[in-house]
C-alpha cells in the first residue's frame, strides 16, 4: 500500500492578527524518503510541520498518509496528535526531567497500555538504535545535549510511527557535534526506512541529509525538488539568493534563438547564455533581465584574456581573507558580483570568465 505523506492546499490564517502563516502549500513526501522544509525565520516551515503533527489547526487543506486522512478541513476532520501515529522531535527535546531515560522513551507506550514485556523490549530496541542502551537509568540532566537529542529520537520512533517529524533537533548542538549528528541521523532514517520531514534554516543540513527540499518564503512554497536541482536550477530569484552565494548581472536579452541568447551589458560586453538545464523562463527579445551565477563558477583571468567569450571586466571593491580562500566583491557594468579565489588577486581590476552553462536565467 502507498504510504506517501500528502499535503494538499494547506493554508493557515491566524484570526487574531489576520495574517497568513502558510498559503496553499502542496507537498508529497514519498514513503521512506527524507524531506526538508527549508527557509528563513517566519517562512512557515514550522507551522506546516505543526499542522502535520496536529498541533496547529489549518484554515484549509488536507493531510494524509496513504489512505489514512489526518486533516480534511472540507469535511471538518482534524485528528488530535495522539491519533495520527506520528513521531516528533522538538527543538528543545521536551524530555521529562523527573523521569529516567527508560521512562521517557516508554511514556507513549505506557499511555497506550502496552504489556510491560513489550514496553521493555521496544524501549531497549529503540535505545540500542541510538546507542544509549547503557544510559537507560540516567536522568536527562545527567546527559549531554547530543545524548538528550538521541533520547528524544528514541522516544519518537519507539511507537513505530508512520512519519517522523523533526523541528530543528540539532540547533542546540555545537558545530562539530552537529555535523556528526546529522550524518548519524540520516543513517538512522535510512536504516529504519521511515518517512521523515525535517525543519531547518541551515542550508548545509538540508543539502547533506535530504532526498527532497521544500524551500519556503512568506508562507509560500517557492520550490520543491532534489538538492541538486534546487542549487543548479533555482525556480526564482528568492531561491537563487537564499541558496549558496549567488550574484546577479543585469542586461538586455538579444539574439534569442531557441535555446541560446545573448545578454548585453551596459558597457556593451556580451554574455552568451544557454537554456539547457536551466529554469523554464520564456525568452523575450529586447527585455531587460537579470541572470544569476554562483560565485564558485566565476573564473578569474589575466589581463591578456579580454577577448575570450563571456569575459567581463570588473573593479575590486572589497577583499576578505577567509583562511582557505579569498572572497571578493567586484563591480561590473551589469552590477556587483561576489567571487572566490584561492590566490590573492593583485591590483584593483581584473577580467572574469562566466561559463555559459553556469549562467541561470531566472523566472522572476
Amino acid at each position: 500500500m502507498n504510504n506517501d505523506l500528502i499535503i494538499e492546499g494547506l493554508t493557515k490564517q491566524f484570526v487574531t492578527s489576520n495574517s497568513v502563516a502558510i498559503a496553499d502549500v502542496n507537498i508529497t513526501v514519498k514513503e521512506g524518503t527524507f524531506t526538508t522544509l527549508l527557509g528563513p525565520s517566519g517562512c512557515g516551515k514550522s507551522t506546516t510541520l505543526n499542522c502535520v503533527a496536529g498541533l496547529e489547526q489549518p484554515t484549509a487543506g488536507s493531510i494524509r498518509v496513504g489512505d489514512f486522512v489526518m486533516t480534511d478541513t472540507a469535511r471538518d476532520l482534524i485528528l488530535p496528535p495522539e491519533q495520527r501515529h506520528l513521531g516528533m522531535v522538538f527543538q528543545s527535546y521536551a524530555l521529562w526531567p523527573h523521569m529516567k531515560v527508560f521512562d521517557n522513551v516508554a511514556f507513549a507506550l505506557k499511555l497506550q497500555k502496552r504489556p510491560s514485556d513489550e514496553i521493555k523490549q521496544r524501549v531497549q530496541e529503540s535505545l540500542a538504535l541510538v546507542g544509549l542502551e547503557e544510559l537507560a537509568d540516567r536522568y536527562p540532566f545527567q546527559l549531554s545535549g547530543g545524548q538528550q537529542q538521541r533520547v528524544a529520537l528514541a522516544r519518537a520512533v519507539v511507537s513505530r510511527p508512520k512519519v517522523l517529524l523533526l523541528d530543528e533537533p540539532l540547533s542546540n548542538l555545537d558545530a562539530k557535534i552537529r555535523e556528526s549528528a546529522r550524518i548519524w541521523l540520516r543513517g538512522l532514517q535510512q536504516q529504519l526506512g521511515i518517512t521523515t520531514v525535517y525543519v531547518t534554516h541551515d542550508q548545509s543540513e538540508a543539502f547533506a541529509m535530504s532526498d527532497m527540499i521544500a524551500v519556503m518564503s512568506m508562507g509560500k512554497l517557492q520550490q520543491y525538488a532534489p538538492p541538486e536541482e534546487i542549487y543548479e536550477r533555482p525556480a526564482n530569484r528568492f531561491v537563487a539568493e537564499f541558496i549558496g552565494v549567488t550574484s546577479f548581472i543585469t542586461g538586455i536579452l538579444q539574439n534569442v534563438d531557441g535555446k541560446k541568447a545573448t545578454l548585453k551589458l551596459a558597457s556593451g560586453e556580451l554574455l552568451n547564455i544557454r537554456k539547457e538545464n536551466k529554469s523554464d523562463y520564456v525568452w523575450k527579445e529586447g527585455e531587460q533581465t537579470a541572470v544569476a551565477i554562483r560565485s564558485e563558477r566565476v573564473e578569474v583571468l589575466t589581463e591578456g584574456a579580454s577577448e575570450r567569450e563571456n569575459t567581463v571586466k570588473a573593479q575590486i571593491t572589497t577583499r576578505t581573507y577567509l583562511g582557505s580562500k579569498w572572497q571578493y566583491t567586484v563591480e561590473t557594468s551589469g552590477g556587483s558580483l561576489r567571487l572566490e579565489s584561492t590566490d590573492a588577486i593583485q591590483g584593483d581590476s581584473l577580467f572574469m570568465y562566466l561559463p555559459p552553462d553556469s549562467i541561470i536565467l531566472l523566472a522572476g
